[in-house]
């Protein structure tokens, strides 16, 4: 029986063949892990620069005070839980309209938001008042609780120690650097963003992922003026 032998120019072949192959694996891996690197990096940024809405406000009604003809500002406030939805309105009423809302803002540290941590992934807030500041006239109401865990923050699922150390325990975050640092915490303090409250304005309340609170005014849709929605 007779041997059969591989030409040369098949052995050549194959191993030009296999090179191909190689180099077209590596060059998929190289652009898959480039594509993947650049999705998990736009990720990254996305979350640090993010924003949520926490809040709306808008001014219902403005009237004299029959004892000294001095303007009242009715201020309705629509706060919105951790997942968008909407809690139960609260209203206010001022002499004046330069309000500001008294919060207590906690900063976590970047890697926790950059890995969109569900306790940490974003910037943690308290609405503790909303006031008007005038000297001996200032004027100011509770929104909510020290010390509680704040219902517009409350995550999914049972009351974690984690959530209940954190809240009762603001002021330790404050002032003692390694119980912050303990919990992935960068900075905590008490900011107060305030603006003139006038008829006619949407004030949207937003809290951004790796900083404070922050109050954009927009126009009330024409579509909605004049009307009473319910």
């Amino acid at each position: 029986m007779t041997e059969r032998r591989i030409r040369p120019f098949s052995v050549v072949s194959i191993i030009i063949l296999l090179a191909v192959a190689l180099l077209g694996a590596k060059a998929y891996q190289i652009y898959y892990q480039y594509v993947l690197e650049k999705k998990i990096l736009q990720q990254i940024i996305g979350r640090l620069e993010g924003e949520s809405r926490i809040a709306e406000a808008i001014v219902i009604d403005t009237f004299k005070d029959e004892n000294n003809q001095q303007e009242l500002t009715t201020v309705k406030l629509l706060e919105f839980d951790a997942q968008g939805r909407a809690l139960a309105p609260k209203h206010f009423t001022f002499h004046g309209n330069l309000l500001q809302f008294q919060s207590l803002v906690v900063r976590f540290d970047d890697q926790f938001i950059r890995n969109g941590d569900a306790l940490r992934g974003k910037s943690a807030y308290v609405f503790w008042k909303i006031f008007h500041l005038d000297g001996v006239r200032t004027e100011e109401f509770e929104i909510n609780r020290l010390n509680a865990i704040p219902e517009g923050y409350k995550v999914d699922g049972p009351v974690t120690a984690f959530e209940q150390e954190f809240w009762q325990n603001f002021w330790k975050l404050a002032l003692d650097p390694k119980y912050a640092k303990k919990l992935g915490v960068k900075n905590a303090q008490v900011e107060a963003p305030g603006t003139k409250f006038v008829p006619g304005y949407v004030y949207t309340l937003k809290i951004e992922h790796d900083g404070g609170i922050r109050i954009d005014v927009s126009p009330i849709p024409e579509i909605l003026r004049g009307e009473v929605v319910k």
